[in-house]
This record gives C-alpha cells, structure tokens and sequence, in this order.
C-alpha cells in the first residue's frame, strides 16, 4: 500500500522546514522529493499545510482515568480496560503516536493494540509502578481496604528490602514490562505522603537498577524529592519523572550522568485549573499543595534546562483526561525552550531515549509515524494543543485520523 503527501512543509525539529513531497510504502517513508509523486495508492494534497513525526509521549497512564479509588471500589474489572479504548483513539487525535505507560496498562493493552483490536498508540510499558509500603501509590487506606486494582498476571507493586525489589523487579519484568518504574518519593496527590520525602533506600534502588540493566531495562523514578532524585541518580536511573525539587547541584549531577528528566508540567496546571470531583474529600488539600509545586517546579526545570539537562516530553494523562498530550509543549516553552526543541523532545529526542533510531523524525527509511498539522508550530507552538489543527495523524503507514 502507498500513500503520497504532495505539496507539504516538512519539519523537523532543528532542521530548516523543506516543502517538498513524501512517498509511503507499507510502514515506511519511502522516498521524499522536492517534485510531485505519483501513486495509484492515496493521494493527500498536503494544500502548504506542516508535516511533522508523530509524537511520543514518555509519561502516560492509558488506563487510568484521574485514578479516583472510588471509581475502583464502584466498577467492575472490566471497565478498567474498556476505559482504555477511548482514551487511546483521544491520544492518537491529539497527535500522539507512541506512548510510554508508567503504571496501569498490562501486557494484554499493549498486545490488543499490536493486533489492531483498537486503534490506540504504541506502547512502551512499565506494567506497574515499584512502591514501598506507606509511599506513594501504596493504596492501602488507614482503614484496611486496598485499593489497588488486581486480577492474575498483574502484580502487586508494594516490596520493602532489597530481596523484595529484586523479586518484584523480576515479577514486572515476567508480566511483561519494557522498563521498571519505581516511586522514589511521596506524591503530591497521595494523602499520606509527602512530595518533600524520599521512599526506598539506596541499597533498594540499587538492587533495582541492576536487576533492570542485567535485562536491558531502562529505569525510571517518579520523584520530587531533592534527596530522592539523588538517590535514584547514584543508583544508576535513567529519568527522573516529575523533578520538582532539583537544585542545581544535582542538575549538574543528572547532566553528567545523561540522566533525562520528564517533568510532566501539564499535570499540575490542569488539575489546579480544573480542580477535583465534589466528593473527593481530600481535593481542597491535594489544591493547596499544587499551588506551591507549580511554582517551585517552573522555576527548576527552567534552571535544569539553563544547565543542560536532556528535558523529554511527558504529561501524566490518565491523572487528567486523555487527549490534552501537547498542551505539554507550551509549558516546555515557557521554561524557556524554543519551540523547535519543545517539539525536538517530543519526537527525535523522544524517540532516541526509548532507542528507537527509525522514530522521531521524517527520513527516508523511517517508520512513517506522522502528523499533519495548519499551521507553523515553529511560530505559534499552542497551534498543537488544540486538536482540531491535528489534520492528519498517520501511524506505521496507515491513516488513523483524517
């Protein structure tokens, strides 16, 4: 099957924009051509519209759906995975072809999306997030009642000491998983914890880190700690999720030792913004502690990108409703990114992270993961965030929105 794009702007991220024309074939970017291509498969006049890679976002939850407990005690199992096929199509609307799931999505998510059952990104998962007992996402109420959903083939996340993280690590990784997620500190959304706190000591991280890389597995932490995030720096961590604490002693220590930090910003304007459900009875104090982390968080990302920390695109979907992924990009520039590079690592720089070296960027011989947008997000990158300018969305060949 061909696809050709004539008469497009073609960017990509920190190159100068070509129009030109773009032949596919089956899952490929075949050829791309300054003169018009002729096909006898689809023709799409792009009409001087911008060609972009479709985008990656590095920290969703694509089964997640704000991860009200109340909803878990309420539904039965099965509405967990069906919320999933309409949080999938949102995704891909908003121009987001690949995701990484940090905690929620199974094997089976990941395999049903592979076999076409659903249309929904590609997926990168984490099975289920490591956490110690009494940290963040330990879902155990005050008053017994666990709260954390189960069903055979989904572990458990809770492990304390370093022969339960290594068992535990061995049991994501059995269920499935393409890297390992641990809470390395409190959460600002979590009751009875703190963001300020660190969770899991250095010999448990440790332990962790090198379970994970005798496999080939990335290591994520979720953290807003200061001391947290260095932990999970000497430990060997790959990313740092969130970050809202770096100083800039430890942005220098996360630049030398090539360890990206995913902020996640939009997470906490729209959930400020927009508030909580009425009957969450612990929403006015899950407020005041975000009005001081967007803050905070704004001022030290900008400086850990001012010191040359890789910064990644992630938006914690699933905590807020899916299909808002880009609206990311305008907060990576108010930190102080051009748009080029706010795109940059969402895509190439994206793509490079995950070891993905046929993603992220419109080349001959690429994986044609590709969006369509109107309008020049060079000069106006909120553009991307409404996804009524998201045109076209193609993902490994094939149109998936139009």
């Amino acid at each position: 099957m061909q696809i050709v794009i004539n008469n497009v702007n073609i960017l990509n991220p920190g190159n100068d924009i070509l129009h030109g024309n773009i032949l596919i074939e089956d899952n490929i970017i075949k050829e791309i051509s300054p003169f018009n291509i002729k096909s006898d498969g689809i023709l799409i006049d792009g009409e001087d519209d911008f060609l972009l890679p479709g985008f990656i976002d590095l920290h969703t939850h694509i089964l997640a759906k704000g991860f009200h407990k109340e909803e878990n005690m309420a539904n039965p199992l099965g509405i967990h995975f069906y919320n999933g096929v309409p949080h999938c199509l949102q995704t891909l609307n908003a121009g987001v072809t690949t995701i990484r799931d940090c905690g929620s999505a199974d094997l089976s998510v990941k395999l049903a999306q592979q076999r076409g059952l659903f249309p929904g990104p590609k997926m990168e998962l984490s099975i289920t997030p490591l956490v110690s007992t009494g940290g963040h996402f330990d879902l155990m109420l005050p008053s017994g009642f666990d709260m954390e959903i189960m069903y055979p083939g989904f572990p458990k996340g809770r492990c304390d000491g370093p022969d339960e993280v290594l068992k535990k690590t061995r049991e994501v990784k059995r269920a499935g998983a393409d890297f390992i997620k641990v809470m390395c500190s409190g959460g600002v959304l979590t009751t009875n914890t703190s963001p300020d706190d660190p969770q899991f000591n250095t010999q448990e991280l440790e332990t962790i880190v090198a379970e994970a890389k005798t496999n080939n597995l990335k290591v994520s932490a979720h953290c807003h700690s200061l001391k947290g995030i260095e932990n999970a720096i000497l430990a060997g961590f790959d990313s740092i999720e969130h970050g809202t604490f770096i100083d800039t002693k430890i942005a220098r220590e996360m630049r030398d030792f090539n360890v990206s930090l995913i902020p996640t910003l939009l997470v906490h304007h729209f959930l400020y913004e927009n508030g909580f459900p009425a009957w969450d009875n612990y929403g006015a104090e899950k407020k005041a502690k975000l009005k001081e982390i967007i803050k905070v968080q704004k001022e030290n990302v900008s400086m850990a990108y001012e010191k040359g920390v890789n910064i990644l695109m992630g938006t914690d979907s699933g905590v807020i409703p899916h299909g808002h992924n880009l609206e990311e990009l305008g907060h990576l520039v108010d930190i102080g990114m051009s748009p080029a590079e706010a795109i940059a690592s969402g895509t190439v720089k994206a793509a490079e992270f995950l070891g993905k070296d046929n993603l992220g960027a419109i080349e001959r011989g690429n994986i044609a993961d590709l969006i369509m947008v109107n309008g020049n997000p060079l000069a106006n990158i909120d553009l991307l965030a409404n996804n009524d300018n998201i045109l076209c969305v193609i993902q490994d060949g094939k149109i998936v929105k139009s």
